[in-house]
């Protein structure tokens, strides 16, 4: 199967239905979200994207450039899947993995072996594969002795490891990112590097948001440029980032 991300004319906006201190809240949301805002008599919303067309296949990794608020992160949950838009369409082929929020699926109260049936499932992997994966897992993690213990013993670091080796089982044919993570201490640090670095060269597409301008060099053959949630700039990767440093020094 090839894979392939379509984004067609997409607008994501957040209704906001208390407008009671609407000058306030809307201040606090374009501050928050960097997106437009736009109101009537009855709700004030939020414009966190708007005409995003962006096309992927095969091949392409994708950098999203951008401030905080630019609208990276929606961008990202909409390719996902999480957010749906309030126009235009986006379509995909092939399956999507998405390393954007490590705590998701994670219950403190069940044990570290019970969440990786309960986040793999969630990621939509099959109980019969988890099986097969889930001694890898633990290995990975480094977790072994405390695999059965409730996650809420779990130092942040260690829940982060079990939910980074979990999400990085499978290697899909899309993944999203949002930073090119590190978890725990030095050594962990250089083996999620790794596993990453391996995870990037075997799927078909990448999505990337990061602020660091050598993993946005490094993993990356195209940059998308957004500000208040649309696109300033679609291009190389090496064009995107030299106009976003540019546009930020002039603008």
């Amino acid at each position: 199967m090839t894979a392939y991300l379509n984004l067609k004319n997409v607008s994501v906006s957040y209704p906001i239905f208390d407008v009671k201190s609407r000058s306030l809240k809307a201040n606090f949301v374009r501050l928050t979200t960097g997106g437009k805002i736009s109101s009537n008599a009855k709700s004030i919303s939020v414009n966190a994207l708007k005409d995003i067309n962006i096309e992927l296949k095969h091949g392409d990794r994708l950098a999203l450039i951008g401030h905080n608020g630019a609208g990276k992160s929606t961008l990202l949950k909409t390719m996902a899947g999480i957010y749906e838009p309030t126009s235009g369409k986006a379509s995909s082929q092939g399956s999507i993995a998405s390393l954007l929020d490590m705590n998701l699926g994670m219950n403190p109260e069940s044990s570290g072996r019970e969440n990786i049936y309960s986040r793999g499932m969630l990621l939509g992997l099959p109980k019969k594969y988890i099986n097969t994966i889930s001694e890898e897992i633990i290995d990975f993690t480094e977790l072994a002795d405390f695999i059965d213990l409730p996650v809420r013993t779990y130092s942040s670091g260690m829940t982060v490891r079990l939910a980074f080796a979990i999400s990085t089982a499978v290697k899909p044919d899309i993944l999203l990112l949002d930073e090119v993570i590190g978890a725990g201490d030095a050594n962990f640090m250089d083996k999620a590097r790794k596993r990453i670095q391996e995870l990037i060269e075997s799927v078909g597409i990448l999505v990337l948001s990061s602020h660091s301008e050598n993993d946005v060099r490094s993993f990356c053959n195209k940059g998308v440029v957004l500000n208040a949630g649309e696109i300033a700039f679609v291009g190389a990767v090496d064009d995107a980032y030299t106009f976003y440093v540019n546009s930020r020094k002039f603008g």
